[in-house]
């Protein structure tokens, strides 16, 4: 079941809610951003997505994968903290449309013991093969 879930980045400048049930699982990938970020993503559509606080604070990376001709995602951060509390993306059919990616860390009112629970599919970014798990995944 959907809820709506607060977040924020460390020092608490970009603030934002989100609708979405994290019992759909969530994603966490082995391409060169993801991994050395260590992004665990959950989506939502654009239209799920609030941006409360601080979106003059956020700072965009553009990163066209392998394969794409333009920019495709925005990998954005608070320029205070560093911290990458979602990305947005342009449109995607399993979306319906243009996407935010949720970082499932960032989000305040999850306690560690939920956390836990959250069911995690591993794709792999890397091979830019999306829909299959990477020979390793501890490290992710």
């Amino acid at each position: 079941m959907k809820k709506t879930h607060q977040g924020s980045c460390h020092c608490g400048a970009i603030r934002f809610e989100c609708d979405l049930d994290l019992d759909e699982g969530t994603m966490r990938c082995n391409c060169s951003f993801c991994g050395k970020a260590r992004f665990w993503m959950a989506f939502v559509k654009e239209s799920e997505m609030r941006i409360l606080a601080g979106a003059e604070l956020l700072h965009d990376y553009r990163h066209t994968p392998k394969g794409m001709d333009a920019p495709f995602l925005h990998l954005t951060f608070c320029s205070r903290c560093g911290i990458r509390p979602f990305s947005s993306g342009g449109a995607l059919p399993q979306f319906g449309g243009p996407f935010y990616a949720v970082n499932v860390a960032c989000l305040d009112d999850v306690s560690e013991a939920e956390r836990a629970r959250i069911p995690v599919k591993y794709a792999d970014g890397r091979n830019n093969d999306w829909n299959s798990t990477p020979a390793q995944t501890r490290h992710l």
